[in-house]
């Protein structure tokens, strides 16, 4: 697995040695199994975004300390300048970064999304919330709720979060939106 999935893994690790909660809890509180819990933990195998996203609302938590390390500090605003959002591949076909992570307090992750065609299917995932995204480039195929749609350039599609929910790229072309969690 790739180093910044083992640097997340540790700080996984080091949040719940604070927290004093046992493997067996935290993986309770966030919805998932202890044994997908300990994995995400060890660092060899990939942390979905939702589960990260669902741990930092669990435990008031900036989404930003678990991928980065690093604190958000502006309060009255944060700009993210083209292609400097931290950024965190989590699988080779998903790119994700995030648009505004130095904002103390945020009440949405926002996330420009990139998805690289790939012959392999739809992996379904759910979290806490409501999403919207925004395709920015390219066609995106979607399965919500066992509903399967197609969006283009310029379509965009607010959904609740907690429904099964994946996506992947057509026409064999790379697909670039904006992803709002709240």
């Amino acid at each position: 697995m790739n180093h910044q999935i083992a640097q997340i893994a540790e700080r996984l690790r080091g949040l719940r040695d604070a927290l004093e909660l046992e493997v067996d809890e935290i993986a309770e509180k966030c919805g998932v199994s202890s044994e997908d819990y300990a994995l995400y933990e060890s660092g060899t195998t990939d942390i979905p975004m939702s589960f990260l996203f669902t741990l930092a609302q669990t435990f008031g938590l900036d989404t930003t300390e678990l991928l980065s390390g690093e604190t958000a500090r502006a309060q009255a605003f944060f700009v993210t300048r083209k292609g400097k959002g931290i950024s965190v591949e989590r699988r080779k076909a998903y790119k994700y970064q995030a648009l505004g992570s130095g904002f103390v307090g945020n009440r949405a992750e926002v996330f420009e999304v990139t998805v690289e065609p790939n012959d392999n299917p739809i992996s379904l995932n759910r979290h806490q919330g409501q999403e919207f995204n925004l395709v920015l480039q390219g066609s995106l195929q979607l399965h919500i709720a066992g509903n399967e749609l197609v969006l283009n350039e310029g379509d965009s599609i607010y959904f609740d979060a907690s429904k099964p929910h994946g996506m992947k790229a057509l026409n064999n072309e790379k697909v670039i939106f904006l992803a709002i969690i709240v």
